[in-house]
């Protein structure tokens, strides 16, 4: 599967991002607000974000996402490999400015139905405590399967992992 597609909808651009984006990432990421209820809540830390960042280049498959209407940079979200029928999208983080007005839903709509044309299932994960990204998951339709510690950041953390499988 490629994890690293262009996908545009009508509120969102999402593209592969590059190093030179990370000026204008961070400059969204900078808000204390966006991470208050994640695990890594000190991410609008500019080292924090870095080290988030440079994995998010590293596992090759980090996307910008980009407000449709003017192209402005309003966050970022992955693609990693989750097993060889399965993929996870997560990572995700937006501008305030574009909660609550559809631009989640249609940026992991997009992922979602691209995903899932070319693998069995699409997986989620989220900070046990992360209710506003828990609350996001289930909209989406995802079955909460049972929660599981993982490796995030080089850290073992609790999640709560969710399920879409392809009908």
């Amino acid at each position: 599967m490629d994890r690293q597609p262009e996908l545009r909808g009508e509120l969102v651009h999402i593209a592969p991002t590059s190093a030179d984006d990370y000026a204008t990432l961070y400059g969204v990421a900078a808000d204390p607000a966006i991470w208050d209820q994640h695990p890594a809540h000190d991410r609008w830390r500019e080292p924090v974000f870095r080290a988030f960042f440079d994995e998010g280049l590293a596992t090759g498959g980090m996307l910008t996402v980009r407000d449709a209407a003017d192209g402005a940079v309003i966050g970022a979200t992955r693609y990693v490999a989750a097993g060889d029928a399965a993929v996870e999208i997560g990572w995700t983080f937006l501008a305030r400015s574009h909660w609550r007005r559809g631009y989640n839903r249609e940026l992991k709509r997009l992922m979602i139905d691209h995903a899932l044309a070319r693998v069995g299932a699409v997986r989620f994960s989220a900070g046990i405590d992360n209710h506003r990204s828990r609350r996001a998951i289930e909209a989406l339709g995802a079955v909460q399967l049972p929660d599981a510690m993982v490796e995030r950041g080089g850290q073992i953390v609790p999640r709560a992992i969710y399920e879409l499988r392809r009908a």
